[in-house]
């Protein structure tokens, strides 16, 4: 399947000064299939996963000499490599640490070679130590977003729709036709498999099923590289989410979490793993939306979300026909799995790492970004509420120049000078 991603490696083939590429995400996010394919522009495509072929460790044991390693490869794979012309994909090389420090050797001498890395845990797995830190380009592949969603499905016509600047043209007969497949994707989730299951089948108990056994293969990876204990702790964290969602704030609570344990500093652990993990995002709670916006957080207030909705309803174990009539049923889910999928909007439109949210009192907005140089709310709903108290309490007390309200309604009406209303399948456009 397309992923727009696939520019951007275009892109670092052509760098003058271009290091070995490392790309980052989370396991079944699609990062082995997009280096293969990415391979397919290139002369030949030589690929080793470290974590299938454990005899290709020893290419690393003597020298790490890029020159050495390209022969020992060559021997290893039976065919020539050559410079420019062929890529090179190391997968899962967090399995291989001497594989992951090479790189740095392959930057500093021989970076004419286009050598690429993948691994799902490398987060977890490698130490500060052995990470080429400045000797390699990082990339991070997330789900599918909405739009790449859209061109597996053959909708590839409504891409142009999901701007601002096409607003006048939406028309409700237009909304209603992309609030359905937004939906769908509330259901189905961003993940290749997931998504190639629906496209062929159409049928939510199957993307469900698939949806289950990516779950039960993090619940394994967890047990794997965590040890019994902690893998416990890290587990019933990752199921806790959808009920700390359902709060009326959201806030993530630590009391009752796991028993015996009421604080943060007994669940930073386990939080820690799964974010490094790239199976959840910490958004932190400010109290203060001045930039720098990190400056007025607490290392204990934040709030949890899934990297990908689909999870959180396959988590949550809600029935897919519900989540169907996301529009006309009044269920308390509704909210937090439209919070959800805004959130990886705004993460795959560059802004990881960038994103808070605010509470005050018993007003939320759930998130704060800076876009243009100015600190911008934005609040999604599922319906557009004028008499909404939360916004209008902080635009009251803050005086924001630009405040960004998210629904399901078709918002092509003319906005105010401060807020804004854009249908909630922009998020990743404005």
């Amino acid at each position: 399947m397309d992923r727009d991603i696939i520019n951007k490696l275009r892109i670092w083939k052509k760098k003058d000064d271009r290091k070995p590429l490392v790309l980052k995400g989370a396991r079944q996010v699609g990062k082995t299939f997009i280096l293969k394919k990415f391979g397919e522009e290139f002369r030949n495509c030589h690929y080793i996963n470290f974590e299938k072929t454990r005899s290709a460790h020893a290419l690393f044991d003597r020298d790490l000499e890029p020159v050495e390693i390209i022969r020992s490869l060559e021997t290893f794979l039976k065919i020539s490599i050559e410079p420019d012309k062929d890529l090179i994909i190391f997968d899962e090389i967090q399995e291989c640490p001497l594989a992951l420090t090479s790189l740095k050797y392959f930057a500093e001498e021989r970076p004419d070679f286009c050598i690429t890395a993948a691994g799902s845990l490398l987060g977890v797995r490698t130490g500060e130590g052995s990470f080429p830190v400045g000797k390699v380009d990082i990339m991070e592949i997330f789900p599918m977003s909405f739009s790449e969603f859209l061109t597996s499905t053959g909708d590839e016509r409504l891409i142009e729709l999901l701007t601002p600047a096409s607003l006048k043209k939406i028309n409700e007969g237009i909304h209603s036709k992309i609030i359905t497949r937004l939906t769908e994707y509330m259901c189905v989730g961003g993940l290749p498999e997931v998504v190639l299951t629906w496209v062929k089948s159409k049928k939510f108990e199957f993307v469900r099923e698939k949806q289950s056994e990516i779950i039960e293969m993090y619940m394994n990876d967890i047990a794997k590289h965590s040890g019994k204990v902690n893998a416990m702790h890290i587990r019933t964290v990752f199921e806790s989410i959808p009920s700390q969602l359902a709060r009326e704030l959201g806030k993530f609570v630590f009391k009752d979490v796991i028993p015996g344990r009421q604080s943060y500093r007994d669940l930073a652990s386990p939080i820690d793993w799964l974010v490094n993990a790239g199976l959840i995002y910490k958004i932190k709670i400010n109290n203060k939306p001045q930039i720098p916006l990190d400056a007025y957080t607490k290392e204990n207030t934040f709030k949890l979300y899934y990297f990908d909705v689909g999870i959180l309803g396959a988590v949550s174990g809600f029935d897919f026909r519900l989540l169907l009539n996301f529009i006309t049923e009044n269920l308390i889910y509704k909210g937090f799995f439209l919070e959800n999928l805004v959130l990886q909007e705004l993460v795959m439109a560059g802004l990881k790492n960038r994103i808070y949210s605010w509470v005050h009192n018993e007003s939320e907005i759930e998130f704060l970004t800076v876009l243009d140089g100015i600190v911008v709310p934005i609040e999604v709903k599922t319906r557009k509420n004028r008499k909404a108290k939360s916004l209008s309490s902080y635009i009251e007390r803050y005086s924001p120049k630009k405040a960004i309200r998210l629904s399901l309604d078709c918002s092509n009406e003319k906005s105010g000078k401060i807020l804004v209303d854009y249908p909630a399948y922009m998020a990743a456009s404005f």
